[in-house]
């Protein structure tokens, strides 16, 4: 299909435009967003994920962190060099998430509130007479009694 006359421009050059700073917008812009806040904090966008992580004390390559001793027979003794180990700049990033995981996990219901709540509704007006319920709670309530009887009886009694 034909392209409609006076719709093409040609490209002009713009000269008020700071290329640097666009590319490195865009080079910012491109890459991905770290969802852990503490290290998007302590990130630095001039170096390398490396860098960055052996800075924070962190790994790249969990291979490479914590390598496995090969199990041969040993022919003579040979004194194995240990390379040294990179400086921990920001060693607060490997405190906070350490004190993050350490955290209880909490306990998350499996089941929906509205459930939780009909439930909760039909024990308290009609107790365990499911007949009472009707045909379709007594499936119901026989089916999450189970699920909800560690907590529900503390908040009932």
């Amino acid at each position: 299909m034909p392209k409609a006359k006076g719709k093409t421009r040609r490209q002009k050059f713009g000269y008020n435009v700071n290329r640097k700073r666009l590319n490195r917008n865009a080079r910012r812009k491109a890459a991905p967003r770290i969802e852990c806040s503490h290290i998007r904090h302590a990130w630095d966008h001039a170096k390398s994920v490396r860098q960055n992580l052996a800075e924070m004390g962190l790994a790249m390559d969990p291979n490479k962190a914590v390598p496995l001793r090969k199990r041969k027979v040993k022919a003579m003794e040979v004194d194995i060099e240990e390379r040294p180990k990179e400086l921990v700049r920001k060693p607060y990033v490997l405190n906070d998430l350490e004190a993050e995981a350490s955290l209880p996990e909490k306990k998350g219901n499996t089941l929906s509130r509205d459930l939780i709540d009909y439930v909760r509704y039909m024990v308290e007006n009609h107790g365990e007479d499911y007949k009472r319920n009707g045909k379709p709670s007594l499936i119901l309530c026989r089916r999450t009694r189970w699920r909800l009887n560690d907590w529900l009886m503390p908040a009932l009694g």
